[in-house]
């Protein structure tokens, strides 16, 4: 058999170290991609919330600008309706100057009837002496004259009763008049008129007020308009950004990956084949419970995310949910102990439902989304890059590079071996096994 010349093993160390050097290079390539994508992932969350603040803010804005409107309408309505209570005030003033003229012409004529009533008193009184005078033949005219005089009397009383209330009633018509009615222009306006000028006033000041803020809510809505587009612009610019990165991280998971491929060892080399390892646990386990009747293939392989309510962030039940709380863990929990790099170990579906997590990350729910989103990890979909990715891979494994998310606004940078579980054929979904760089 032939023995290796000396320069073939040198050649095959330093193809080895060159190899080796390569995966570190394109390991700490994918790490810095990784955070660079969640960055601009996080801002471009950041900026669509932004755009949906501000959106929201110039609806506000013509909501205002409506309103202003309808004030002015409205003040400009009330101001009508002030001139025209004023003209039917004025009117009235000219119709109760009319009363008062009528009235003292009932007086006078009253007066001229109370000085007729007088004067036949007088000629009764003269006609009572004439038929004294003549006897008894003067005493029916005497009779006449009398009764003529005491109606007299009685009408010269009545019409200075009529003279007196006349009088009384023109007093207080004349004021009512004065009241409401300024004569000239040298008269001091009344209470009624000092009143309706002071609406008229307010009402004005509401409508010039009205104009002025309708004119900033217009500027203020073209500003807003602006920032709008601009913020549009800028999530094109971080989605076209995030496209970016997104491939720029691919080719360098992708490089790791044909390290790996290559079978020189590297530090991926153990947690890839301790990912296999479990995804193929997993699957015995679960063609077992499959086999001897524990659960049909049907509720194994069920989608049917039910909700779990009031749960944020939300989890989910499916009838596979019991099965994996009994099996997983042995296996998952078994993981942890590979190394102390080792973040956590999972079997999900292959849209990323985690029906059971690791025990630390599977504590109940306290109702504080930062905290939850942290330690409450299990019945959930994780349907983003990665969770999908892992969920959906049937190649023997996969790496990825990713930030995850820690809660409380904290991230760290992991690396996760991917493998697939395959049950009777079927692939079911994948193994995750998150390590630290």
């Amino acid at each position: 058999m032939r023995q290796e010349e000396p320069d073939e093993k040198r050649a095959d160390s330093e193809t080895d170290r060159f190899v080796r050097t390569m995966g570190g290079k394109a390991s700490t390539i994918g790490r810095e991609a990784a955070e660079v994508r969640g960055v601009i992932d996080d801002t471009q969350k950041l900026s669509v919330r932004q755009a949906q603040a501000v959106a929201a803010l110039a609806t506000q804005l013509r909501n205002i600008t409506q309103a202003q409107d309808s004030i002015g309408l409205h003040s400009r309505s009330s101001l009508s309706a002030v001139a025209q209570a004023r003209e039917a005030v004025e009117t009235v003033g000219r119709e109760v100057k009319e009363v008062v003229q009528t009235l003292r012409q009932v007086a006078e004529g009253a007066g001229r009837i109370a000085k007729i009533a007088l004067q036949t008193r007088l000629v009764a009184l003269n006609a009572s002496v004439e038929a004294a005078h003549a006897g008894e033949a003067g005493r029916g005219f005497s009779v006449v004259a009398d009764a003529v005089k005491a109606l007299a009397a009685q009408v010269e009383a009545t019409s200075k009763s009529i003279m007196s209330t006349v009088g009384e009633l023109d007093k207080r018509v004349d004021l009512l008049a004065q009241e409401i009615q300024a004569r000239s222009a040298r008269d001091k306006p009344s209470r009624f008129h000092q009143t309706l000028a002071e609406v008229e006033s307010s009402v004005s000041a509401i409508g010039v007020a009205a104009t002025a803020s309708r004119d900033i809510s217009d500027g203020l809505d073209r500003q807003m308009a602006a920032i709008e587009s601009e913020m549009h612009a800028t999530a094109r610019a971080l989605e076209t950004a995030m496209h970016r990165s997104e491939s720029f991280l691919t080719l360098s998971e992708e490089m790791i990956e044909a390290v790996a491929v290559s079978g020189i060892e590297t530090a991926d080399t153990p947690f890839i084949h301790a990912a296999q390892q479990a995804a193929a646990d997993v699957g015995r386990l679960l063609e077992d419970a499959v086999s001897s009747g524990q659960i049909s293939l049907t509720d194994l392989f069920d989608e049917d995310y039910r909700p779990i309510p009031n749960t944020n962030p939300a989890q989910h039940l499916t009838r596979f949910v019991e099965l994996a709380d009994r099996l997983f863990p042995q296996v998952q929990e078994r993981l942890l102990d590979l190394s102390e790099r080792v973040i956590f170990c999972i079997a999900v579906d292959r849209n990323g439902y985690v029906a059971a997590h690791n025990k630390k990350y599977s504590h109940p729910r306290r109702g504080d989304v930062a905290w939850d989103t942290a330690n409450s990890r299990y019945r959930r979909i994780f349907n983003d890059r990665a969770g999908l990715a892992a969920g959906r891979n049937q190649r023997p494994f996969l790496l990825q590079t990713y930030r995850r998310d820690m809660g409380s606004g904290k991230f760290v940078v992991a690396k996760e071996a991917d493998a697939p579980i395959m049950v009777q054929g079927k692939h079911w979904g994948g193994l995750r096994l998150a390590y630290k760089f």
